[in-house]
């Protein structure tokens, strides 16, 4: 079995690929800072809204590999083991969640991830947990203390703190901004809290992590008045015209028109799986993020082959052209008209 730090050429060869569909699974990406690079080990830790576009926005930012931390029962089926391996990522039990034997080979991860810290590949770990769409945090977990101290005793190590706000969870091609807060130099951390338990040293990084977090996002304390403090922040945003809107939707219908039948086979297939298929709505531009990846290329060839068979060369080129952008313009389209 090879390492997750090991060179892997087809996984570099994918990777801007992968890059170019998570860029454009959103109309405007927007960041503040930068991710730091070289000199120490560093730990990223991203607040976790979005279930599996948060990685990939976490990813896209940085053009070396970076290696992630999933919940454990994604690892139960071999393949897709040796999948998320090669993806260089690695299981991480609960044991209010995941079974014994899974939370049992923690230590065993635990001693990996240290591994991947000392040969510079990043380590990122969504510290509250799990993932909920609300613009709050989740309690920080202990599991990120525990992989930052282990790192400290051994070399120079830092958390980067990562604040990642949608415009939308759950539509398509929305507006995404993320937030670099200033590394966490967890040696110097550690050395101020010496006298300190374990357990209070680690209580204290959860405090820090979740002080830095809330700050780096649009943050409403989750209480029993988050959804008033949340009505109260989408009225105060200012209301724009409908007309510009109106006459931008007409005149662009015909392309719509086209990029729709162009996209049917790709949009069709998404909407049917969210609609169908997926219990939580979290999960819905995931899937069309996938739908996207996998499905680009299949029907490219498909419509290459319907395209220059049934019309001059010059046309069936400009379509294969517009399919490129078609799945991206259908979705713009429809949240253009329901005022997303």
């Amino acid at each position: 079995m090879s390492n997750i730090w090991d060179p892997n050429r087809l996984y570099k060869i994918l990777r801007p690929y992968v890059d170019f569909c998570t860029r454009h699974s959103y109309r405007k990406i927007t960041t503040e800072g930068s991710l730091p690079e070289g000199g120490r080990a560093y730990i990223y830790a991203p607040n976790h809204t979005n279930t599996l576009m948060d990685p990939l926005l976490v990813l896209q930012e940085r053009r070396g590999p970076t290696s992630f931390g999933a919940r454990a029962d994604v690892f139960r089926k071999p393949g897709i083991a040796r999948i998320m391996r090669w993806l260089k990522i690695v299981p991480l039990a609960r044991k209010d969640r995941d079974r014994p034997e899974e939370v049992a080979r923690n230590k065993a991860t635990m001693e990996e991830i240290d591994q991947i810290l000392g040969h510079d590949v990043p380590f990122c770990i969504f510290c509250e947990g799990r993932h909920r769409t609300m613009h709050s945090l989740l309690p920080i977990r202990r599991g990120i203390a525990h992989i930052a101290f282990v790192s400290a005793a051994q070399r120079p190590t830092s958390i980067v703190p990562i604040g990642i706000d949608y415009s939308d969870w759950f539509h398509y091609r929305g507006c995404v901004h993320i937030k670099y807060g200033e590394p966490l130099d967890i040696n110097a951390f550690a050395a101020a809290l010496a006298d300190k338990s374990d357990s209070e040293r680690d209580a204290a990084l959860q405090q820090e992590m979740y002080r830095q977090l809330s700050s780096l996002i649009f943050f409403i304390p989750d209480d029993e008045h988050y959804e008033e403090r949340l009505a109260e922040a989408m009225a105060s945003k200012p209301r724009k015209s409908v007309f510009p809107r109106v006459l931008q939707a007409v005149l662009s219908f015909p392309l719509f028109l086209v990029c729709a039948v162009l996209a049917l086979p790709m949009w069709g297939i998404a909407e049917y799986i969210c609609r169908w298929k997926i219990k939580d709505p979290a999960f819905c531009n995931t899937a069309r993020f996938g739908v996207k990846l996998i499905g680009t290329p299949i029907f490219f060839i498909i419509w290459a082959v319907v395209l220059f068979l049934l019309l001059p060369w010059w046309a069936a080129a400009l379509l294969l052209l517009l399919f490129l952008i078609s799945y991206s313009v259908f979705y713009d389209w429809i949240n253009l008209v329901c005022g997303r």
